[in-house]
């Protein structure tokens, strides 16, 4: 069941070639840090190109119950009045977060240094998710938490009267963790260190600079070493998000994998930190080439082409690019079930406590669709046998996983016969015109009654 509606089983039929121009929506990380930060800030932030899925908007409502002013022009333009650093009210309600890992971490984050309590719960699959990897280095600052076992949602954290600057060490990379600690800085006196052994997305630390923190990254035989000085007036910004890769990697891996396409995906964020997948599929054989190479707003842009690509092989894709592409496993997996050979993903343990097991969801449905799945505690491998070779014919648990149920809908559109997911509400988190935007390249996706 899902935590936004009745459940909604889709199915993706194999289809002509995908052609056109698909204008993927904006970025969700830089969406989230936006309203964020531009919360923070004292002033108006303007966006523009923001993501209006549930993920963003739950993070809008959350900013509000804050006390900031946010108001969407009809035009998509947002205006965010900000309350300042150390700012925030606290909210009369329980802040609901969805299905956003990445909303409910950074906003704990962002709160976690100002002396208010704050209930935070999200969605069934939310609800299920570990919340100590954030919450441990935040009782560092002396912030306090309470939740159900495991460290999970429904979960009260009572801001630092007195909060004291720390420096931390993250054990495993994570943006959201990275992120969560040095929002928690920015109410803190002194300066707060992060130091990251394996460099992750590095939006925080970018969009902080803009909004003109005192921020600096160096790399030391300890790692990358960010330093955040705290409790500065955050300036308002005038921000034009990028549009999202993880979104874009669905257009592009399905017109890899079904004959005679050829799609363009303009204006894609192609920021290093994000980029693995592009690259994975370039190692791979995939026709894809970047066009109009450009600079926005302190981010890497480009328009991606995607052809049908018949002659992709298997790789061992580096355990150390993991970082650079954690979300966009489940659809490489679809690529590779299309590919030649075995493809191995190692060091993807983060895979298993996203918004699901995704080893575990992805494995389960391409197994069913007949494609030799193996998998381990950090690590899968996926053997194809080309272009339409995949059997389907198979309904795929979505897990209540946005990434998961669009996954098996690109596998659908090269597959024998069609695939069916037991539940497509979750895709309107993070790509609420995921279906418009598919059928208008071609593809044949349905919802059923």
């Amino acid at each position: 069941m899902s935590g936004h509606g009745t459940p909604i089983p889709m199915i993706s039929a194999p289809c002509g070639p995908l052609s056109g121009t698909a204008e993927v929506p904006g970025d969700k990380s830089i969406s989230h840090r936006s309203l964020i930060l531009g919360a923070m800030a004292v002033g108006e932030t303007v966006v523009t190109g923001l993501l209006e899925g549930e993920d963003v908007l739950d993070t809008a409502k959350a900013m509000r119950a804050f006390g900031a002013e946010i108001t969407r022009d009809d035009d998509g333009t947002w205006h965010v009045h900000g309350v300042g650093v150390g700012g925030f009210a606290e909210p009369d309600q329980v802040i609901d977060c969805g299905n956003s890992g990445t909303g409910v971490r950074l906003i704990m984050g962002a709160a976690a240094t100002t002396p208010i309590a704050v209930t935070y719960t999200g969605d069934a699959s939310l609800n299920k998710r570990p919340m100590a990897r954030v919450t441990d280095p935040l009782a560092l600052f002396g912030t306090q938490a309470v939740g159900r076992s495991g460290g999970r949602l429904p979960m009260t954290l009572v801001g630092a009267e007195t909060p004291v600057p720390v420096r931390y060490t993250v054990p495993v990379p994570s943006a959201q963790v990275k992120s969560a600690v040095l929002l928690a800085g920015l109410n803190v006196p002194g300066q707060t260190v992060v130091i990251e052994q394996e460099a992750t997305r590095d939006h925080t630390e970018r969009m902080l600079a803009g909004f003109g923190a005192t921020i600096t990254t160096e790399q030391t035989e300890e790692g990358r070493v960010i330093t955040l000085t705290g409790q500065p007036e955050l300036k308002p910004q005038v921000i034009a998000v990028p549009r999202d890769p993880s979104s874009a990697a669905f257009p592009v891996c399905a017109a890899l994998i079904t004959p005679g396409s050829d799609v363009l995906v303009p204006g894609i964020g192609l920021n290093p930190t994000r980029a693995g997948l592009f690259t994975t599929l370039k190692d791979m054989g995939a026709d894809l080439a970047y066009e109009n190479l450009r600079d926005e707003g302190g981010e890497p842009v480009a328009d991606l082409r995607a052809k049908f690509s018949p002659d992709m092989t298997g790789i061992d894709v580096p355990a150390e690019r993991a970082a650079s592409m954690i979300d966009e496993y489940p659809v490489l997996s679809v690529v590779a079930a299309n590919a030649r050979g075995v493809t191995r993903m190692t060091g993807v343990k983060e895979l298993r406590v996203k918004e699901s097991d995704r080893i575990e969801a992805m494995a389960s449905g391409l197994r069913a669709c007949g494609v030799t799945v193996e998998d381990g505690p950090d690590w899968w491998q996926v053997t194809g046998e080309g272009p339409g070779t995949v059997k389907g014919g198979a309904t795929c648990a979505s897990h209540l996983d946005h990434r998961v149920a669009m996954s098996f809908m690109v596998l659908g559109m090269s597959t024998q016969a069609p695939v069916r997911v037991d539940d497509g509400t979750p895709i309107a988190t993070s790509f609420p015109i995921f279906e418009p935007l598919m059928a208008q390249l071609g593809a044949d996706i349905r919802r059923e009654a």
